[in-house]
């Protein structure tokens, strides 16, 4: 399947806002709430939308604290790429975790009530960590942006709706 303007235009409006209701969406797109839902569904089995979640205020719940964790493996190795991966997805602490090219193997994302909750993550889940050599921590001081999906993503439907 192939995005055409009109699922471009869906697209961006759900990613701003999940919960607009079919009505909403179908007089901002211009189609009958009915397309809009075709549209929709076929957009979701077409896996262009994969869930719906919602923001929620990490201060407010008492996670203040975002840590980025580079990580360096003892190998590269398949195994010691597995083995890690498996590892990591057990950590309740991590909300998100990446394969790096460079110096550092993984970058993971971890969020903590203040610094004394980091040392227990650090302690409990990030050292026992398989076939890790080197850990670095940089703790964030505050957002700067927060995207889900960058707008410039959508450029391209707002030049063919002004045509």
């Amino acid at each position: 399947m192939e995005l055409d303007r009109i699922d471009t235009l869906i697209l961006e409006e759900l990613s701003t806002n999940a919960r607009v209701s079919q009505v909403d969406l179908a007089e901002r797109v211009g189609l009958s709430s009915t397309a809009i839902a075709r549209r929709q569904k076929t957009l979701e089995d077409e896996g262009y939308i994969r869930g719906y979640q919602a923001v929620l205020d990490l201060d407010r719940m008492g996670l203040s604290t975002t840590v980025l964790v580079r990580i360096a493996l003892e190998s590269q190795s398949d195994e010691a790429l597995r083995s890690f991966e498996a590892g990591v997805l057990k950590c309740p602490s991590v909300i998100r975790c990446f394969l790096m090219s460079g110096s550092d193997d993984y970058i993971a994302i971890v969020l903590a009530r203040d610094i004394q909750d980091f040392e227990r993550i650090h302690r409990t889940e990030l050292s026992r960590l398989p076939r890790v050599s080197r850990i670095q921590s940089s703790f964030a001081m505050r957002d700067v942006v927060n995207r889900a999906v960058p707008p410039v993503m959508f450029d391209q439907g707002k030049r063919a709706k002004r045509k």
